[in-house]
Order: structure tokens, then sequence, then C-alpha cells
């Protein structure tokens, strides 16, 4: 047996490099395999350069968003325009310049969910014109990885940007869920990663540098061995997080027991608020602090990155009825093209969208209940109407309470618009033919009746179907009026089924009426 043929380390490298093209080559961009970067970190951003919202006018755009939180687009308003404004002024000093003394004002949201906070911030990114990226804590705390692994967040803001390195440093990171990595006892069920993933974070929120390859991962280092073997060298690009603007949000539930408690022993004694023990959760979180945070379980360094803090309000009955009917993101433009897309016209009452808001406000998930109750009330509206006559759905309270009666309702009326629409089709038909061949040419109410049945029985529209019914009616109807001269032809029934010999029938009957004529003359 002879000894198997190794191949050459020409060989391997070229099978290595095929294996790593098939392997680990996916569509688009992800952290893992960064996109090569098209513009160098050092070049300043258009939309950098160009900067120069005031905070009014991002919580104006913000506005047609985003119902109610005017607290909350104040502050981001002041935020962003503070960081960018910022970040434009450091771009254009000249080089060697003394570095400008700014602490970042990276920003902490907190509320109930489903009150538009992820919106609000992914609208203030397309505002701007940076990349945006959304996480949430606990991808690092439940999974039991932390450290290297959070700075997938930068790296994923240069994949948003399709490789260009100098927009990725000026986007934003937005982390949800930040009160899940929590470590204080008074929060149970949450690991000791936490407090890991809060000291990488801090440090990427401050200033730090990653590489824009991972050094974890196997793709990665097979990259970098493949490219030091043909280079020499290994590409060790970096982003700068200097300019990157980080937002945490959360819903901080038991943040409120920490200020009742802290207020409660503030105030023993003389001087005590006695309203301090019937304040509202809301209000509560608008009165906790740095040192409330910290009992909580964040670290003081941590809490300490995000010194703008900012509580959104709960959302009631009437502000799920402000979100469906006047925010240009609402949901009913997403039904109103879904249904749309199968030729259905949907018109929502102002009545049938306050029917929605009274359910949806019962989830109590904020706005995000409302995709809950207009897919429960919708589901089989949007089921049987696609491919059927109907082409408008008026939508009241009375169709949402009952759809099955509706949809027979529905059903039943589309038919009878579809059989008038093709009604008049027929007729158009009819009178075009006339038109065109200088007859007066209709059909009898029993042939119009006959074909719509055949119509409805072979799957094709009635203008189909008359044009090849008739489609030689013009040469025999030319003939007869040469035989006989008549101009004005009824179309009967029985021409429906057998239009040819009705057409023969007709056309025999006016040679024997030019015999008469000519044995007369």
């Amino acid at each position: 047996m002879s000894d198997p043929v190794l191949p050459t380390p020409e060989q391997l490298q070229r099978r290595l490099q095929e294996l790593l093209r098939t392997t680990f080559a996916a569509p688009g961009n992800s952290p893992e395999n960064p996109p090569t970067p098209t513009e160098p970190a050092d070049k300043v951003p258009p939309a950098i350069q160009d900067f120069h919202l005031t905070p009014r006018e991002v919580k104006a755009h913000l506005d047609r968003f985003v119902i109610r939180q005017d607290e909350a687009k104040k502050v981001l308003g002041i935020a962003v325009c503070d960081h960018y404004n910022n970040a434009r002024v450091m771009a254009s000093r000249e080089a060697g310049a003394p570095p400008l003394e700014y602490a970042k004002q990276n920003v902490l949201i907190a509320g109930p969910t489903g009150v538009g906070k992820t919106y609000l911030v992914k609208h203030v990114a397309d505002l701007i014109g940076v990349p945006f990226v959304k996480a949430d804590a606990t991808k690092f705390s439940e999974t039991g990885y932390v450290g290297g692994d959070v700075d997938d967040l930068v790296r994923e803001l240069v994949q948003k940007a399709d490789g260009n390195l100098a927009l990725a440093q000026y986007g934003i990171i937005y982390i949800d869920e930040i009160d899940k990595i929590a470590t204080s006892r008074e929060v149970t069920g949450r690991d000791v990663s936490g407090r890991g993933v809060q000291t990488t974070l801090l440090k990427l929120m401050e200033e730090t540098d990653v590489a824009l390859r991972g050094g974890n991962d196997l793709q990665s280092q097979v990259q970098a061995a493949l490219e030091f073997q043909k280079r020499g060298k290994v590409n060790r690009e970096s982003i700068n997080t200097r300019h990157i603007l980080f937002i945490v949000s959360g819903a901080f539930d038991k943040l409120t027991d920490v200020v009742s408690r802290r207020l409660k022993k503030t105030g023993i004694g003389f001087g005590a608020d006695p309203a301090a023990a019937t304040t509202l959760p809301a209000e509560l979180l608008r009165l906790a602090g740095t040192s409330d945070f910290v009992d909580y379980g964040l670290e003081p360094e941590f809490i300490g990155r995000l010194p703008v803090r900012v509580v959104c309000e709960s959302l009631a009955e009437g502000d799920l009825f402000e979100i469906l009917k006047q925010s240009e993101g609402s949901l009913i433009r997403q039904y109103e093209r879904a249904f749309a897309a199968y030729g259905i016209e949907a018109v929502f009452s102002d009545e049938a969208l306050r029917h929605i808001a009274s359910l949806a406000v019962r989830e109590n998930t904020g706005a995000r209940g409302l995709m809950t109750t207009c897919e429960g009330l919708l589901r089989e509206f949007k089921y049987r109407l696609p491919g059927s006559p109907v082409r408008t759905l008026e939508v009241t309270p009375a169709v949402l309470e009952n759809p099955d009666a509706a949809i027979e309702r529905l059903l039943q009326t589309g038919a009878e618009d579809a059989r008038q629409a093709q009604s008049r089709v027929i007729t158009q038909f009819a009178e075009r033919f006339g038109e065109q061949h200088g007859y007066r040419f209709r059909f009898s109410p029993e042939a119009v009746e006959a074909i719509l049945a055949k119509s409805l029985e072979k799957n094709i529209s009635a203008r189909d179907l008359c044009e090849g019914l008739f489609k030689d009616y013009q040469f025999g109807l030319g003939l007869i009026h040469r035989n006989s001269g008549q101009t004005d032809f009824e179309i009967p029934a029985e021409a429906v089924e057998s239009p040819d010999r009705v057409l023969s029938q007709w056309v025999v009957a006016s040679h024997r009426t030019q015999d008469e004529h000519d044995e007369n003359s």
C-alpha cells in the first residue's frame, strides 16, 4: 500500500482560503465578519460637519412619531445637540490644537415597557444620519459571557455604516433592560456577571479603542494568520468610542422601593413629608438619585457615566388612541398597507381606533399591546378577505365586535358589488363594439346574466369572455347588414352558449330576406 500524497503548502493555503470563503462568508457583514472600511477613521462625515440642529427641532421631529414623553424628548434633544455640536467643533479644530474638555452626556431613560423608549432613540439616529445599534443588556448576563464580547456592539456600528469607520465613530448605541444587570440583593434572580458587564460597558462609554476584529472568534484568528503570511503584518484597525453616544434604558420596577425607603428614612421626625408615602411610582422614579441607583445594584462608576437621566410616562387609553390616529409610524398604516396589497382599501373610523385602544390598554404593555390587540381583532379579516370580491373594508366597533357576521356581510355585499361592476363591463363592451363597427349592439338582460354566470364558472373576467365569444361577430354582422340593412342587434342568452350557431342562423335569415327582396323588386 503506497503512502498518501500530501498536498504542498501552496495547495493547503488555497484550500484553507476556499474553506474560509465557503464556511464563514455570509450575505452581508457581521461583527465576526467585519466590512472592509470604506472611509478612514480620521475623516469627518458630512452628517457631523453639517450638524446644526436645535433641541426644539429634535423634539419637533420626535413629536411626529412618539406620543407624549415631552420631557424625554426635551432631554434627548438637549443631550444630542450638545454631543454632536461638541463633536463638530472638535472635528473642525486644526491638527495639534490642545484638546477640549468635554464630559460626554450619555443618557439613561427609565420607564415601563412599550412607552416609546426605543422609538425615540431610533428616530434621533435617523434624524442625524448616524448608525444605530440596539441590544438588550440581558444578552450579556444570561448567556454567561462578559468582557470583550460587549465590544461587538461597537463593531456592529461599522456594519450598520457599511464599513464607513468615520461615520461609525459618531453612531448611537442603545442598550435596553439595563436594570436587569443590577447586582443588588434588592433585585433577586440576577447572576454576578452583571457587575462584569457594567465594568466593560463603562470603559466603552468613556473612551477606548475597539479592534474591528474580535480576538475570540476563529474566523478573525485565521484571517489574521493568512494576512500575516501574505503581507508580513496584520491589519489592526480599530474604532474609537470617544464620539459614540450611549443611551441605556430599563423599567427599574424595584427602584421605586429603594427611593421610597430613602424618603421615609430622611423624612423621620420633624420636617417629614407626609405626601412621600403616597407618591406615585412615576414620581418616585423622577426622585431617584445616584445613590438610589447604586443601592439598586448599578456600579457607582457605571451610573456615573450616565449623567443625563429622564423618566418616560406610562400610556393611558387616550394616548394609545393618539398613537393609532396621529403617529406617522402608526400601526394602522401597516394594516392599511397589508390590506392594500390584496386590493382592499381599509378605512378605520375614530370609534374603531378608540375601541382598539380600550382593549390594548388592558394588556398593560404600553404601545406594544396595540399589535397584540389588532392582530387578534383583524386576524379573520386578513385571512378570509384576500382573494374575495371585497374591495373596501370599513372598520367600526360593530365590525370588530362581531367579525364573523361582518365578514359574511362583506362577502355578500362584495359579491353583489362585483356583479354590478361586471355588468357595467359587459354594457361597456357592447357600446364599444357598436361604436367601432357602426352598429347598435347590446345584450339582452338574460344574456347579461348568462355572461356573468359563465365568467364566474370559468373564472375569467366578463370582458375577456365577451371578446372570446363574439370575436367573429363583426364579420357576420357586416354580412347581415349588407343583406338586410339591419344595424340594430340585441344578443340573446342563447348566443352566450352557442355564439356561432346563433350568428349562422342570423346570416341565413338575412339571405332569405335578401332573396325575398330580389323577388319582389
